[in-house]
């Protein structure tokens, strides 16, 4: 995030900026250019932590709740993770939330969305859809002990990964796999092997097709 944004989320939890000019929270945060405070602010509800009614010039933090709660639900994004060679680095800095209707998805709590890079999991079967380059992934934070088949996304030397989760009894070992149209060497991991599991992925939502 942005460091005037963060700046912007500080001011807003602690002081009611509602009716305030461009300028005025400019000099709230040491922002001389109102235009970069009004793109901000623009980048903070887009984002959904913020909402702004314009017309009564109220600005209100949010909770990442939909107003329309009833038919939406909205999961928090935290970041990007791998489904090729592991070069993203994890972090669990929130980025926003994916506004997404409650139709779409089983299950509605403890959940959190991640945004697939890379391709080796683009022959993968998740409720009918693979997972392809700049798709989310829903992910049950809660199922940290996969079973074999599963796709999951793990933390190893600090690098996100999406992987299918493949436990191989006979020579106590996990192998995490890709499902792909490319040839992708998989992961290999002893049982005692410091792996952090961070959940099992229960759905896709799949980027636009332009």
């Amino acid at each position: 995030m942005h460091y005037i944004q963060e700046k912007l989320l500080k001011l807003i939890d602690h002081q009611n900026i509602s009716g305030l000019t461009l300028r005025d929270i400019g000099s709230l945060i040491n922002e001389t250019f109102p235009q970069k405070v009004k793109h901000h602010l623009s980048q903070l509800e887009s984002k959904g932590f913020i909402s702004i009614d314009k017309k009564n010039s109220i600005i209100k933090r949010t909770s990442g709740q939909t107003k329309n709660s009833d038919l939406f639900i909205s999961v928090p994004i935290y970041g990007t993770a791998n489904c090729g060679p592991r070069t993203i680095y994890a972090n669990q800095n929130l980025e926003g939330y994916l506004k997404v209707s409650k139709k779409l998805l089983s299950k509605k709590d403890k959940i959190f969305a991640l945004r697939a890079e890379g391709n080796s999991l683009n022959k993968a079967n998740i409720k009918g859809k693979s997972i392809e380059d700049g798709d989310f992934v829903i992910v049950d934070s809660q199922a940290t002990s996969p079973k074999n088949g599963d796709y999951i996304v793990s933390i190893i030397e600090e690098m996100a990964n999406i992987k299918k989760y493949i436990w191989d009894a006979k020579n106590s070992q996990i192998i995490l796999g890709s499902e792909s149209t490319q040839n992708y060497n998989p992961i290999y991991v002893h049982e005692d092997d410091n792996i952090i599991i961070n959940g099992k992925v229960i759905d896709v939502i799949k980027k636009p097709s332009i």
